[in-house]
């Protein structure tokens, strides 16, 4: 389960943000001159070989900070090596150019990243050349964010003054949050050619207050579920990559931790299109461990199989039920005109039995390019556990009696009845390109949280955020929103409250049926 946790608040004011802001402003407009940058790019290679890496990564991220996030084609670049049909968005400023599909590289691509300062120091240096023929890169970025809204209370009760909850993520009103700081390492295959194998991997570290809803039972949990660290470490990726030519068009073979291969969004802040996330995103599997093949049949055509230990648990928590062989089988279709794009499938599928985040998971997304401009995205999926305990002996405040035995850590998110529990949400994404480096985007959703298994609530929800995504630079990110949750009322079973549309005000500690927020963050990429 996506884990809601007892959080500290920190309050701020709007002032605050603006001054954090400002001063973030001022230091990125203290970059070098872009008419004297030399901006880097494939061919640069050990050109400050007598500096030493402090003084390179400097004048780097100067040029970073100098060099637009989109600029002009290259015309003297060499034609792509690419294999099957183009890829249809372009990023940036979107963050990502291809059609949906999680735990894989692109089959047919080079899957070249780009260099941003960290990387582009190392190839400035002696050994630069010698770096870029291996492959391997090492790049990460800072995110961090501010919000208010009208849930502004800070009271005691089972959520501990979490008064945007059941959002995520930014659960705290009137804060500024030090997300996540992510350091990457890793080795992107070669999947456009097809005359040998190829490897890969990728190991990732975070820190911030976004490992709350990263973490897997089993590793490192301690953080979050003994000693309730508000900012913690995680690795949400730590996989091997085997890619295979000429099996079909291409298979992929990765072994290790992934992030769930479905969804729209995901946890790390760059590839998503807005600083909050729905609700639909925050209540359903995070990360698996196991092993994943994806297999390209053709140009439109690919299709996942995965075998892991469930979700959001490892393979050695063996005491608790939601760890069990887990299957996932995904599709992904795509037009060859460019404008229709399908990924969906079984994500999660086991016995359903209750165990930590054991839902079982169907889901689709269908996708479509109106222009260059204009495209949308929709998603929707159905999820459900059996054999759950209720909330029957829960009065409000704390257990009247013990869970039964083995009932995993949930933070009382416990369904209101026991037996069978399920829910099911459907999300919209419209993104409107503005400029070449702004998009807007429009976000509407529906979540039922139909036995209240994933909130605490059964209520249907409804959330509409409209916000921006700003690219200054090539190393810079600005997303400021603004958001609107309703909870719609009570599916008419009692939580052992009092019964009715009353009792469903989740927000503000309890004590709405409704919030507005306003939230933004600054991505700042190294």
């Amino acid at each position: 389960m996506k884990i809601i946790e007892k959080l500290t608040r920190v309050k701020f004011c709007p002032m605050a943000l603006g001054l954090a802001l400002g001063v973030t402003s001022a230091v990125f407009s203290a970059g070098a001159d872009p008419t004297n940058a030399a901006p880097p790019g494939p061919s640069v290679t050990g050109r400050r070989a007598d500096e030493n890496i402090f003084k390179r990564f400097i004048k780097a991220t100067e040029e970073g900070l100098a060099t637009p996030s989109n600029p002009p084609p290259d015309t003297n670049a060499p034609p792509s090596k690419r294999r099957g049909l183009p890829a249809p968005f372009d990023a940036p400023p979107y963050p990502n150019g291809e059609w949906q599909i999680g735990g894989t590289e692109i089959i047919g691509d080079q899957n070249l990243t780009p260099d941003y300062p960290l990387m582009q120091a190392i190839y400035d240096g002696p050994h630069g050349q010698a770096w870029r023929a291996s492959r391997i890169k090492f790049y990460g970025w800072e995110d961090f964010s501010g919000d208010f809204g009208t849930s502004t209370k800070s009271g005691i009760n089972s959520f501990g003054g979490q008064a945007n909850y059941p959002e995520a993520y930014d659960q705290r009103p009137n804060t500024l949050n030090q997300n996540q700081f992510v350091f990457f390492a890793e080795r992107t295959p070669d999947e456009a050619q097809t005359d040998h194998a190829d490897w890969g991997f990728r190991m990732s570290w975070i820190y911030g207050l976004d490992y709350r809803y990263m973490i897997s039972r089993g590793w490192d949990d301690h953080q979050l579920l003994k000693d309730n660290r508000f900012n913690g470490m995680d690795d949400p990726m730590m996989y091997f990559d085997l890619y295979i030519p000429n099996v079909a068009q291409g298979l992929n073979l990765t072994l290790g931790r992934i992030i769930s291969e479905a969804d729209i969004e995901a946890q790390l802040a760059p590839n998503n299109l807005m600083s909050s996330h729905s609700l639909l995103y925050t209540y359903d599997p995070y990360c698996q461990w196991g092993l994943f093949g994806t297999l390209k049949l053709s140009k439109n055509w690919t299709v996942q199989y995965g075998l892991s230990a469930g979700n959001d648990v490892t393979p050695w928590e063996t005491q608790d039920a939601g760890c069990q062989p887990t299957s996932a089988i995904m599709v992904q279709w795509q037009s060859t005109d460019g404008h229709w794009g399908f990924y969906g499938g079984d994500n999660a599928l086991n016995n359903g039995t209750w165990g930590f985040n054991n839902v079982q998971q169907e889901v689709g997304t269908l996708t479509y390019k109106f222009n260059d401009k204009i495209w949308t995205s929709h998603e929707t999926w159905y999820m459900f556990q059996d054999h759950c305990p209720g909330q029957f002996n829960w009065n409000g405040t704390k257990y009247t009696t013990p869970l039964p035995a083995g009932t995993p850590y949930t933070d009382a998110q416990i369904p209101v009845h026991p037996g069978y529990a399920c829910e099911w949400a459907t999300l919209n994404y419209t993104m409107i390109r503005l400029m070449p480096e702004l998009f807007l985007t429009i976000r509407n959703e529906l979540f039922d949280d139909t036995d209240g298994q994933r909130t605490g609530y059964a209520t249907l929800y409804d959330e509409h955020s409209i916000g921006l995504t700003w690219w200054p630079s090539s190393t810079v990110t600005l997303r400021p929103e603004v958001r609107y949750d309703r909870a719609d009322g009570c599916h008419g079973r009692s939580n052992g409250l009092t019964p009715g549309i009353d009792e469903m005000r989740p927000f503000d500690n309890g004590t709405r049926r409704q919030q507005v927020t306003f939230q933004m963050d600054c991505i700042v990429r190294f």
